[in-house]
């Protein structure tokens, strides 16, 4: 087990275990309550990305987790920790990317910290609503297991930055693809999903120990893209009799949508690299 999973399986709440937490409140629906950090020299390096990309890259991110669950982002509180040698120049456009990215989705940042620091640190909360939040806890034996999107972007491009070369301004990695529209549209199909973030190998072993279910595969996938960390694409399951109304949806929201696994019981699980530590 590694240091992340150990260390959350020391807290005790019901609500922990899906991208975000989910409160009932009664006739007003469910809101949901999720956190994310956009860490320098973890996440990224200053040198890699413009101050608008790096706002942009930490709101997107935390975006994904109330996008994943089929909810409507509306509030962010933001806490950043600002170096000295940064400019108010660099300062505003910072926050303003954030602003805008989080408008973009109908999100509006109303608060948080800010505090000296080293490094630029991020940790964004975003409060959401959602009448039908898609969880992971709901996966059932039999269903069909599927990625959307292209992965394996992401870490090519980290890899590339890491070799001090340039990369496409479009890439993966700065500028993640939620799937708002497919997920909002195809949720009363789907039995269970969450947004892949430590890559799909991993987040599919996490989907399978919440279940307690492994899977049969059903395509080769190379570690290129099994292994590719901070896609955001989205990791869902779904009944075999409702594959030919989830592809047409796919199609109408322009959404690729691989099918790669069976759920089943048993106890296989994909060779998983942390990318934590």
């Amino acid at each position: 087990m590694d240091k992340e999973q150990y260390l959350i399986n020391n807290l005790n709440s019901k609500y922990i275990g899906d991208d975000a937490a989910v409160i009932a409140d009664g006739d007003l629906g469910n809101t949901l309550y999720s956190m994310d950090a956009f860490f320098e020299d973890v996440h990224f390096k200053r040198e890699w990305m413009s101050m608008a990309q790096i706002g942009r890259k930490a709101m997107l991110i935390n975006l994904s987790d109330a996008i994943a669950m089929n909810a409507q982002p509306k509030y962010a509180l933001v806490t950043i920790s600002i170096p000295q040698e940064m400019t108010h120049t660099q300062i505003d456009a910072l926050t303003q990317s954030m602003q805008n990215t989080a408008a973009e989705y109908g999100c509006e940042i109303i608060g948080g910290d800010t505090i000296g620091g080293d490094k630029l640190h991020l940790s964004i909360t975003i409060i959401s609503k959602s009448e039908a939040p898609l969880l992971r806890t709901t996966l059932q034996k039999g269903d069909l297991l599927a990625y959307t999107g292209t992965l394996g972007e992401s870490k090519r491009d980290l890899d590339a930055l890491f070799r001090g070369e340039n990369i496409a301004e479009n890439s993966r990695f700065y500028e993640p693809t939620l799937r708002a529209d497919f997920i909002a549209k195809a949720r009363a199909y789907l039995t269970a999903g969450m947004d892949i973030s430590d890559g799909l190998f991993c987040d599919t072993n996490k989907l399978l120990d919440i279940n307690k279910y492994g899977f049969e595969l059903l395509t080769d996938i190379d570690d290129t893209i099994g292994l590719s960390g901070e896609e955001y694409e989205m990791l869902i399951s779904f009944n075999k009799k409702d594959l030919e109304k989830l592809e047409s949806i796919a199609k109408e929201t322009n959404t690729p949508l691989n099918i790669f696994a069976k759920v089943v019981q048993n106890d296989e699980r994909f060779r998983c690299n942390s990318h934590h530590f």
